[in-house]
């Protein structure tokens, strides 16, 4: 009897030294592939290895090796601890196979974490509970009577927060917004910073506001980042009585249409409401930037509809059109353009000052212009555009001119943007090409100027890395 046993002490001893070296080596292998593929199971996989196995090989020691009753105390206790990481580690298994994996839009992805959580608590208190019972032969019964007694007390006196706790929950379920959503609850109107059991906190410009759960479970909210066709602004605005209401809307809808706040393909929509009134719809990218682009919107169709001649909330007084600012800019640019007397006197009669203001296009890229601009105050970004790429080449500063090629007839391949609020000098073509005429000088300059021009842009676009053939013009 007492070589059986031996025997048996033996075997045991040999399987555990032999046997737990392989397993942690085999657990090993597998925990470094996975981690490799960065795969979620390699956390229960390591899991497995650095407690499981360990804490497993200490159980069978005592109770085949050394064959300590299991009655024993210190037994009971590495059981009862077995038995605990062994709970932890099904539920890291079902968390991984249920949840991490899961494809997105599924129920199992829009699932929210904090009901994992309170399940995987749960059902750690019942595995604990069933251990104490199988091990230390515990009465569990009570325990479970005196927590459903606890819990209905305990939810009787906290019902108002409970209540909070559980609409909270119920929105977390079904996700009508996420982090980063704009809400506009009625009285709230804002960012979703946070989102927990009790509240949702939503940043504002007054700061940031904690609404209560049940009160957005309780009533309707609008979630602005949702919108069906994308989040949209719209802009009410008056004009003069005799403004035609199409060039009116074409300028509407020009200007709308550079805010580089827009969505992505989005196209503004300019209607005429009858009585010298007007709505723009815009459509942005998102209500985080629905302010800064209706305000940027108002100030540049100021200065878009001086320009015009367009009277916008009724009034059409433009401050750059006054004769003594004219003639000084005339006098200004005249050692530039090689104007004389005579030519400065019709440069005088034909142009006019406009002024555009913090990031308007002075000059757009692709088209031909009618018109040169030479900057009299304020100073412009030059850019020229490879495929689908901006880049800027230069800054343009006052006597500096846009618009060179309107006297060769070909697209303009530089563009302008005002980089202050900027005033230039407009000479029209005709008016040009008499100047051109009467002063070679003039062409030789602009033509060097183009030639200037056209090498900035290439380097430009050489040092960028795109290739020169995409260049326009």
């Amino acid at each position: 009897m007492d070589a059986g046993v031996d025997t048996g002490w033996v075997i045991w001893a040999i399987a555990i030294a032999v046997g737990i070296p392989l397993v942690l080596v085999v657990l090993t292998e597998v925990l470094a592939e996975l981690t490799r593929r960065r795969n979620p199971a390699a956390g229960p996989v390591r899991f497995l290895r650095n407690w499981v196995v360990p804490v497993a090989a200490v159980l069978v020691f005592l109770l085949f090796a050394v064959q300590q009753p299991a009655e024993q105390v210190g037994v009971r206790l590495v059981a009862t601890l077995f038995g605990f990481l062994l709970i932890l580690l099904v539920l890291a298994a079902f968390n991984v196979a249920l949840f991490q994996n899961a494809r997105a839009g599924t129920w199992r992805d829009r699932i929210p974490n904090i009901f994992v959580s309170i399940v995987r608590v749960l059902l750690i208190l019942v595995g604990l509970a069933l251990i104490f019972s199988w091990v230390w032969g515990a009465d569990v019964g009570g325990f479970f009577t005196a927590l459903g007694v606890t819990s209905i007390v305990i939810g009787l006196a906290l019902q108002n927060a409970v209540g909070s706790v559980i609409s909270g929950l119920l929105l977390l379920f079904e996700q009508p917004f996420t982090i980063g959503d704009w809400l506009d609850t009625g009285d709230v109107r804002g960012r979703v910073i946070d989102v927990n059991w009790r509240a949702v906190h939503i940043e504002t410009p007054s700061g940031t506001r904690i609404v209560p759960n049940a009160s957005l479970a309780d009533a309707s909210f609008t979630n602005l980042s949702r919108p069906p066709n994308g989040y949209h602004v719209s802009v009410d605005i008056a004009f003069g009585v005799d403004d035609p209401p199409f060039d009116v809307m074409a300028v509407l809808a020009e200007v709308a249409g550079a805010l580089p706040m827009l969505a992505p393909g989005g196209r503004p929509v300019a209607r005429y409401n009858g009585e010298s009134a007007y709505t723009v719809d815009l459509p942005l990218r998102s209500p985080a930037v629905a302010a800064e682009a209706q305000g940027t919107f108002l100030a540049w169709l100021w200065y878009a509809a001086r320009r015009r001649r367009l009277s916008l909330d009724g009034d059409s007084t433009d401050p750059v059109a006054d004769p003594e600012r004219l003639r000084a800019a005339v006098d200004q640019v005249a050692p530039l353009l090689h104007l004389d007397g005579p030519a400065a006197e019709a440069v005088l009669a034909d142009s006019h000052l406009e002024r555009y203001g913090v990031g308007e296009a002075v000059q757009r890229v692709g088209v031909v212009p009618r018109h040169l601009r030479v900057v009299v105050e304020g100073r412009m970004q030059l850019w020229v555009m490879a495929g689908d790429q901006r880049i800027d080449i230069a800054t343009a500063e006052a006597g500096e001119y846009v618009g060179h090629t309107s006297l060769t007839r070909e697209p303009a391949f530089v563009g302008a943007t005002a980089l202050d609020v900027t005033t230039v000098l407009v000479i029209p073509r005709a008016t040009l090409d008499a100047l051109v005429r009467s002063h070679p000088e003039l062409a030789r300059s602009i033509g060097r100027v183009i030639e200037k021009k056209r090498r900035l842009a290439e380097q430009a676009v050489a040092t960028a890395g795109v290739a020169r053939g995409s260049l326009l013009g």
